[in-house]
């Protein structure tokens, strides 16, 4: 077994994928042509994006929709940079929210947290060991 994709579901995939490529560089993959689901190019493991309809209909409504306004999940995506600084500026100044400016931890990695537009969870981080 391997660890696949991981699917965020969205009010709105397409500004999803538009977000995740102004803010962190990643290109769009894939997009279904009914705009309720795309994937984006992120490395070995895909980010993609489902829209709450989506949720709705594989669930059967039986999951928490991310909402900016309250405490994020116990869940973060992790974003592995050589310059979090400049990361985290740009991902800022395409709309994402911040939750922490880059500090370095005991460890000697460049950590910094912010949240996307539809609420999620983001590590903006320097590689461990560098």
């Amino acid at each position: 077994m391997k660890f696949g994709y991981t699917i965020i579901y969205v009010s709105s995939v397409a500004d999803a994928l538009t977000f995740y490529k102004e803010a962190f560089g990643f290109e769009t993959r894939f997009l279904h042509e009914s705009g309720e689901y795309g994937e984006l190019n992120t490395g070995e493991t895909v980010l993609a994006f489902a829209s709450h309809a989506m949720g709705e209909m594989n669930l059967d409504g039986h999951y928490q929709k991310s909402d900016l306004s309250a405490t994020p999940f116990g869940v973060e995506l992790a974003f592995v940079a050589d310059d979090v600084a400049s990361a985290y500026t740009k991902a800022i100044a395409a709309g994402a929210v911040s939750v922490k400016e880059p500090t370095i931890k005991p460890w000697g990695q460049v950590v910094a947290y912010v949240r996307s537009r539809e609420g999620s969870l983001i590590e903006l981080c320097s590689p461990i060991g560098a």
